[in-house]
């Protein structure tokens, strides 16, 4: 195992928080929207949602790379106002979010399904709004499902790879993750090491799993 190996745990670790939080938001209101609301284009959005879950990581990666890349718009944008991201532990954290909503989504939405829609239609009745619906009726009903997809997706995030080098690198003590640097020691040789690192994001990742799948059965009960 190198001698960093709690750094590079950590930093991924740290990084794979940050990401889950940028992706709860978009995954669980979207998970809520798919789950009870019919409305033109809902198939295309709905498709547009799953894609980073069934495309390369990599093409994930190089579109990441094009819309965020200096040439483009917003890298412009960035570029003027002094904020750096590609190459940084910022686009670590894009790359993550991005390759975690799918799975955010997905569960938040088979939790959502399972909330009986005559509450939602009690709380309108009563004259309540859908944001207010959301926030006091479907949210917390599917609490134990949206718990379960953060942890879901924190352990996406924690191994995710293509979509992370294509727009940050692999820098050592900079940008590389635990996926990145098993990649690396493994390209030159070192796979011991490699393996020392591959414990590490096992025991992290089987914890998330264990944590999604924990809470699922306690709200089965």
């Amino acid at each position: 195992m190198p001698d960093n190996a709690l750094g590079i745990a950590a930093f991924s670790a740290l990084m794979a928080l940050v990401a889950t939080l940028l992706a709860l938001p978009p995954g669980v209101v979207l998970g809520w929207l798919f789950a009870h609301k019919s409305f033109p284009g809902r198939s295309v959005l709905e498709t547009a949602a799953m894609l980073p879950l069934v495309m390369p990581p990599v093409a994930t990666g190089l579109i990441l790379l094009r819309l965020l890349g200096r040439r483009s718009p917003i890298g412009q944008a960035l570029d003027a106002a002094g904020l750096e991201v590609i190459f940084t532990w910022k686009a670590v954290v894009i790359a993550m979010a991005v390759m975690s909503v799918p799975i955010v989504l997905l569960t938040a939405k088979a939790g959502f399904q399972q909330v009986n829609p005559r509450f939602e239609q009690m709380a309108a009745t009563l004259g309540a709004g859908p944001v207010r619906i959301f926030l006091t009726v479907s949210l917390p009903l599917a609490g134990r499902s949206v718990l379960a997809a953060a942890f879901l997706g924190f352990a996406r995030a924690l191994g995710e790879f293509g979509a992370t080098i294509m727009i940050a690198g692999g820098i050592p003590g900079e940008t590389e993750t635990l996926s990145v640097a098993i990649y690396r020691l493994t390209e030159v040789g070192r796979e011991d090491d490699a393996m020392g690192l591959m414990l590490l994001s096992l025991l992290l990742a089987f914890g998330a799993s264990f944590a999604s799948n924990h809470v699922l059965r306690r709200q089965q009960t």
